[in-house]
């Protein structure tokens, strides 16, 4: 303890201060925008640290990541538009609730709850992480493959009215992510003789085209009116009262562990994470019909586990050198830069910058709320502006966000792919999240599930065998018994009202 305030103390210099509300600021307009996320803010700041020491340089760019992932709630309440992978299911019921008067509540749910993810994934990599770091280093393939089953377990939770829609969207999702070249041999799968298919539909583009491009087409009617909300900017507190707090713990503990552990296996990362914790949420809730018509226990659930996530990420990078996402991946090569090397070793050799990193993230992670809370009121005002002069604004920044991922006009054409894509099954009422689930989920699948093929020489039977894998593959069984059950029940009930 004593070490952490010595390190806290450090960080408290005006210019690191400086160094991080500049990230902060950074991140969160990076992550706020669709398409531009703290990735790419990470990526174009990297070249600043070079000169800078490490406290200061790993100050900056852990403010950004922190601020990236925070950022990406404004828009996806605001405009239903997720600004990152990692709101997706943010979308869910933030959105509603910006349409039905309550903005300011959606916005400060997530700001705080934001913010409670990150302290709780901070405080599992302080005094938990060689622990877990171990844990995870019994991760094979195996289980990463029982993990994915699970994950697309949840499209259940996600499917709406319709479970057998819900399982086409799904599908389709698992579909769009086999485009390109196939995990492990690298065989061109779907291209059609279009050199930009090679490499496969980018997630972001894909994502963003989802959800914005479908807004647009959406709002895009020939009334002649233009649609704009009466919205109150005057927000008491954080917008929710106590007793909802109160409600809320267990769905805030839970989102919270399942961000941290889904943080700490590699590759997965928070896009998973905050779906994840949004199905279980609805599942685990005594009113699952009322999740998507905007109620704060999704806001909750999503936010609280992406932001999780990051404290997760940090753990095997720090513990055993291996990145958990591709932000952890940058920051790989900023301790190289630097000259220094995670591993095992780290730890002993380096505890007076491990302790600079975790207060710099505690730090940060307040200035972030900070910045949030206290400009909730203007990003509130962003639902007075006319639809026709907001959603243009808002695809513009689309399609250079797109562009910017990979540098090529191909991300665009995605964009308006997966826009038209997700307008037209909307129209027909099948729901847009298991899509994602499935394009998101589907490649990962596969991929642990043919390394763990060719290992066991295409036997099944060590994923079943291995305990770990055992355990989520009967967890997965289960939950779709138990959907499967909920469903003829529900079925029944309405069939004795009818008569």
């Amino acid at each position: 303890m004593q070490l952490f305030l010595s390190s806290l103390a450090q960080i408290m210099t005006p210019m690191i201060l400086l160094y991080i509300l500049l990230g902060v600021v950074m991140g969160l307009v990076f992550g706020a925008i669709p398409g531009l996320t703290g990735t790419m803010a990470i990526a174009l700041c990297l070249p600043l640290t070079f000169g800078m020491d490490p406290t200061t340089a790993f100050a900056l760019l852990i403010a950004l990541y922190i601020g990236g992932i925070s950022g990406g709630l404004v828009s996806a309440i605001l405009i239903n538009i997720p600004g990152t992978p990692s709101s997706v299911a943010t979308t869910f019921d933030g959105a509603p609730m910006a349409k039905n008067g309550q903005a300011g509540k959606a916005l400060g749910a997530g700001t705080f709850y934001s913010m409670i993810g990150n302290i709780f994934g901070i405080a599992v990599m302080i005094f938990v992480a060689p622990l877990l770091a171990q844990v995870a280093l019994k991760f094979g393939v195996y289980e990463y493959t029982a993990v994915s089953l699970f994950a697309l377990s949840l499209v259940s939770g996600l499917a709406g009215k319709s479970i057998t829609k819900g399982l086409v969207s799904c599908a389709v999702g698992m579909l769009l992510g086999c485009f390109g070249a196939a995990p492990i041999d690298g065989y061109a799968r779907f291209t059609f003789g279009i050199s930009g298919l090679e490499a496969g539909f980018a997630s972001v583009p894909a994502l963003v085209g989802l959800y914005a491009l479908k807004e647009l087409l959406a709002e895009a009617k020939p009334t002649g009116k233009v649609k704009i909300l009466n919205v109150d900017t005057h927000i008491k507190g954080l917008g929710f009262s106590k007793k909802e707090f109160i409600t809320q713990i267990p769905n805030m503990f839970r989102s919270a562990l399942i961000g941290a552990w889904i943080g700490i296996l590699p590759g997965i990362g928070g896009a998973t994470a905050n779906i994840m914790a949004y199905g279980i949420a609805k599942k685990r809730s005594k009113y699952p019909e009322k999740f998507g018509t905007g109620i704060i226990d999704g806001v909750v659930a999503s936010e609280t586990a992406n932001n999780a996530t990051i404290g997760g990420a940090m753990i095997p990078l720090l513990t055993l050198g291996i990145p958990g996402d591709a932000v952890t991946a940058i920051l790989l090569g900023t301790f190289t830069i630097h000259g220094l090397q995670p591993g095992p070793l780290f730890f002993s050799q380096n505890y007076d910058l491990i302790y600079t990193i975790f207060a710099a993230m505690v730090v940060a992670s307040i200035v972030t709320f900070l910045v949030q809370f206290f400009g909730m009121r203007g990003f509130i005002k962003v639902l007075k502006l006319p639809k026709h002069i907001l959603l243009p604004i808002v695809i513009v920044l689309c399609v250079v966000g797109s562009f910017g991922v990979n540098n090529r006009l191909f991300d665009a054409w995605v964009l308006i792919i997966f826009g038209l894509i997700g307008y037209a099954m909307s129209k027909f009422d099948y729901p847009l999240a298991p899509i994602i689930l499935g394009f998101i989920l589907g490649p990962i699948t596969e991929t642990y599930l043919r390394r763990g093929l060719q290992l066991s020489k295409g036997s099944f039977l060590p994923f079943l065998t291995r305990p770990i894998s055992g355990v989520f593959i009967v967890l997965t069984v289960a939950f779709i018994a138990l959907t499967v059950i909920n469903g003829i029940r529900k079925s029944k009930r309405t069939e004795a009202k009818n008569v």
